[in-house]
Order: C-alpha cells, then structure tokens, then sequence
C-alpha cells in the first residue's frame, strides 16, 4: 500500500484552495509542475503551461531551483539518485543501476531522503515467489527480486528532476530549447503517475461508504504492471488502468487489461478505467458495477 497517497490528497486540495477556478485538467497539469512549492512561486494560471514551465524553468531558473531544500540535494551523489527515481520505473535495483551507485550506498541515501520527506516507499503486494525454502524457481525467475518502488513526496521534486535538472548547464546560461522541446514532446508522461496517484484515492473515496478499500496502489510482478489494484474489505478486488491521454479510452484497453490479469492470476471482481478524454460509446455502453469508468468530471469529488 502506499503510505504517500494522502500527502498528495492534502496537496492537491490545498493547490485547488489556492486556485479555484482552475478546469479539472488544467488543475492535475500545473499540480505535476508546481506541486508543493505552489504557496512559494507567483503562478499565473492564465499562461499556458509550456510558457509557464518556460518562464519557471528557463528564464528564472535559479529563482526555482533555490525551492528545493537542503540545496545539497542539488549536488552529487544525491542529484544523479533523485534523476534515476524520477525518470525509472522507481524499483530500487534499477534506481541504483540508472544512478551507478552501489546497494549498499544507495540504501543510505534513500533513507536520508525519506527522513528528509522527499520521498516514501510504495511497498510491493506481490507474494513470494517460493512457496518453500527449497522451492526451485525457474531459471528466468531466478534473478528477480520483489522490492519497493520509490515515490516523490512532492510532485514538483519528480517534475524538477525528471524534466529540469538533466538540461542545468543549459539551463544556468538561459538556454531553453532542449528542455522545451522535450517537455512538449514528453509532457504526458510528466502528469501520468499523478493522475494515477489520484485516480487511486478516487476509487477510495467512491468505496468510503459501501465497502472500505483497505488496500490499495499500483501492483507489479514478473509478468505486469498494473496502475491500480485495490482490495475492498470484503475482499473483493478491484483492478484499474489509468490513460492521461489525447485519445478516448476504447474496448480495447480494457480487453488488454483483463488480459493481463490472466497472465498475473488476478482474478478481478471490477475493473475500473480513468480517462482523461473520456471513453469510446461501446465501452459507456459497458458500463455496470464490474466495469467502473470514470473521467476528468469524477475528479471534483476529490476537492471537496
């Protein structure tokens, strides 16, 4: 279960107390950019937000970057530890091997960071491979490891040094464009795992009343990754998908998804599938209480 979903609830209301007029969309876009800090910078919401990463980014850049406290965070070890948490997958053994420090060493680190609330363990919820000590794995299995991922606490920290710190020296001397171009390019990918930290605290906030979800997040094995798996506490389980793209939401996702189950032997009761364009009439016409859709418009109830 992951012990930041609610941080990020906290955060993202009082974001919404600070500008609330702000449409759904444009809410969750500036949320992955300015998330933590937003009481500390002057935003102006009427920009758009490539010019406002512009203005952030580039053309005040050490304004912003004098924001992310102990300033040694910016310096190495730790720069090229928070790089590799922000633009992986967020398993240790692949933060270790993106940022070339060793375990041991890299353990440190993670540790200092979590005192320091910069970032938490999402734990993994996926059993033992053996099922007994002498059980023998197969051979593809045998270097596989059942570890935690490693979680922002802040989303402006992930946006910082997913997107900004790889283009400093550029970036020092006013030089904009390749940070630009791969925001615009990349920009998705910048409000996806928020979308997906949100969309796991809709679904609970939907079951609060009628079943409690007791445990939630993302769920990853050797076969899959899926953005959402909840268990209620009557046990039933709840698996989801999260899409924060410009493309509505097909049947085709979701047959993707049920097989995917098949591969992990999830057995779901419901599935549940978030959108930010909404979704295809076939799959509207899908919908009970086995398959739960929602889009940006289900988002509000969160803000209350």
């Amino acid at each position: 279960m992951m012990s930041g979903a609610s941080p990020i609830l906290k955060q993202f209301q009082d974001f919404y107390r600070c500008f609330p007029f702000m449409q759904m969309e444009q809410a969750i876009a500036y949320f992955a950019l300015y998330g933590g800090i937003h009481r500390q910078i002057d935003l102006d919401l009427f920009e758009e937000i490539t010019l406002s990463a512009e203005i952030h980014f580039v053309q005040h850049f050490s304004e912003t970057a004098s924001l992310i406290s102990p300033g040694y965070l910016l310096r190495t070890p730790y720069r090229e530890m928070l790089m590799a948490i922000a633009r992986g997958d967020g398993r240790l053994s692949n933060i270790f091997r993106r940022a070339r420090i060793g375990e041991e060493a890299g353990r440190k680190i993670i540790e200092e960071l979590i005192t320091l609330d910069i970032v938490l363990f999402e734990d993994s919820r996926q059993a033992p491979l053996r099922v007994h000590p002498k059980h023998l794995l197969k051979k593809h299995l045998r270097a596989y490891r059942i570890e935690p991922k490693v979680r922002f606490v802040k989303p402006f920290y992930r946006f910082w040094f997913g997107f900004v710190a790889p283009y400093r020296e550029a970036l020092l001397n006013k030089q904009g464009y390749a940070f630009t171009e791969n925001f615009a390019q990349h920009r998705e990918s910048a409000y996806s795992l928020l979308f997906e930290q949100l969309s796991n605290l809709l679904l609970a906030d939907c079951f609060r009343t009628k079943d409690p979800i007791v445990s939630q997040g993302s769920f990853w094995d050797h076969h899959s990754e899926f953005d959402l798996l909840s268990v209620t506490q009557k046990g039933k389980i709840l698996l989801g998908e999260c899409k924060y793209t410009s493309r509505s939401v097909t049947k085709k996702e979701l047959t993707k998804l049920k097989d995917k189950a098949m591969k992990s032997g999830i057995k779901a009761d419901s599935y549940a599938l978030f959108s930010k364009n909404g979704f295809s009439n076939e799959l509207l016409g899908l919908e009970s209480e086995t398959l739960l859709l929602f889009d940006l418009d289900a988002y509000a109830r969160l803000l209350r």
